[in-house]
């Protein structure tokens, strides 16, 4: 009775530790993820309050929140939407993976970590983060400038690779060998082709069955459904994250936008909660050893970030001041970074990787929204003053010129 009382405590305390913070980060307009990851390293082995008797079930509930995170990232593309990104935006796909991996990798072999934390790091560097960008965006009222949709392209591009890196990292994790690594990817390739395919065809057909009239039966079937393809895949040593998010490929149509509605409490919730969890895993005290490599990389992969989307948007076709918007927007990294540094933790590969992961989502996650609102102005100064400086500037042409909206306000 006393170590039930205790935990109902711990987890009451935690949650509404977290409801207060995500409020005042709402009050001043930025994410609350680094809220709440020093809210876990608060709570954590090392920090000012550790807690013990619910952490086994904030475990559980952080588990949940990558789940569910990813089964949301996959209501939100259906499959024709995937199959026209990868024909149309492969080459920037390409471009993103090369510019913003490489510099984790690279750091990992130079700190000594080894090839495998090296894969891990690169993947820690290389996607953005969906959630803070999407909430810059309307923020910053861009959701209808003409880069937008280079940007959510890549982002798309990065989400459906993950279907693809998760199983690679499960499977090195695992120390399994070639022939089993091989073994995992090909299934996981398999089952997300599988997937894409059916839901390509004869995806009216399954969300007619999972469909219903009563939210509380809508919200059932679609989580269980969710939780129970997560395990499957989870016991075929694919990722639980990969059966989520190939789950919310499948569903589209009204059923895709009410189980979004339905879910996205959930989401925000145990998302928090995953966060929180994460903190707990890393010791205050190791990440002052860790912070001028976390910042030196942040630094490089911002600058990095900024060059494929400004890459992209000129491949499409967009003035420069949209590229150097596109290229500023994309730099946050947050929760798939952690979801990544996390099975690095999990596995106890590199102590390090943990408290450099957090320090590095915690610099970017504040830079990113940052960068997205003054590096095409910083940018557009700074070109007028270098132009300032020459004897006989070109004529200004209609390149650089302001373009209109398609559909949407702009700043």
């Amino acid at each position: 009775m006393h170590s039930s009382a205790v935990f109902l405590i711990e987890f009451g305390a935690i949650i509404l530790g977290l409801g207060l913070l995500g409020r005042l980060a709402g009050r001043f307009q930025f994410s609350p993820i680094p809220l709440y990851l020093l809210a876990g390293l608060a709570f954590g082995e090392g920090g000012l309050l550790p807690m013990g008797a619910s952490e086994e079930f904030v475990a559980i509930g952080a588990e949940i929140g990558v789940i569910l995170l990813l089964l949301m990232l996959g209501l939100e593309y259906t499959a024709s939407d995937l199959v026209s990104n990868l024909k149309t935006q492969y080459p920037a796909g390409l471009v993103d993976a090369a510019l913003n991996a490489l510099p984790g990798a690279a750091m990992a072999l130079l700190l000594g970590w080894g090839p495998v934390a090296a894969v891990i790091l690169a993947g820690v560097t290389w996607i953005s983060s969906s959630g803070v960008i999407a909430k810059v965006l309307g923020d910053l009222g861009r959701l209808g400038n003409r880069e937008t949709p280079v940007v959510l392209s890549i982002l798309v591009l990065e989400d459906l690779s993950m279907a693809v890196y998760l199983p690679i990292i499960t499977a090195l994790l695992a120390g399994t060998g070639l022939a089993a690594g091989s073994v995992t990817l090909a299934v996981a390739l398999g089952a997300a082709g599988l997937v894409l395919v059916l839901a390509a065809r004869y995806g009216r057909h399954i969300s007619r069955l999972v469909s219903s009239d009563d939210p509380e039966k809508l919200l059932l079937v679609v989580l269980g459904l969710t939780l129970l393809v997560a395990g499957l895949a989870q016991q075929l040593q694919v990722s639980a994250a990969v059966g989520a998010f190939l789950v919310g490929i499948a569903l589209s149509g009204e059923v895709a936008e009410g189980a979004h509605n339905l879910l996205a409490p959930l989401r925000d919730l145990f998302a928090a909660v995953f966060f929180v969890f994460f903190g707990l895993h890393t010791d205050p005290s190791s990440i002052p050893p860790v912070i001028l490599p976390a910042l030196a990389l942040a630094l490089v992969t911002a600058g990095t970030k900024i060059a494929t989307g400004y890459w992209a948007a000129r491949r499409a076709g967009i003035s420069a001041k949209g590229r150097w918007r596109a290229g500023g927007t994309l730099v946050a990294r947050g929760e798939f970074s952690i979801v990544i540094a996390g099975l690095a933790v999990t596995s106890g590969i590199e102590p390090s990787l943990g408290p450099l992961a957090t320090a590095y989502v915690l610099i970017l996650v504040v830079l990113g929204p940052l960068t997205a609102r003054y590096t095409e102005p910083l940018a557009t100064r700074l070109t007028a003053a270098r132009r300032g400086r020459q004897p006989a500037p070109a004529p200004a042409g209609t390149e650089d010129a302001p373009e209109p909206a398609a559909g949407g306000p702009r700043t």
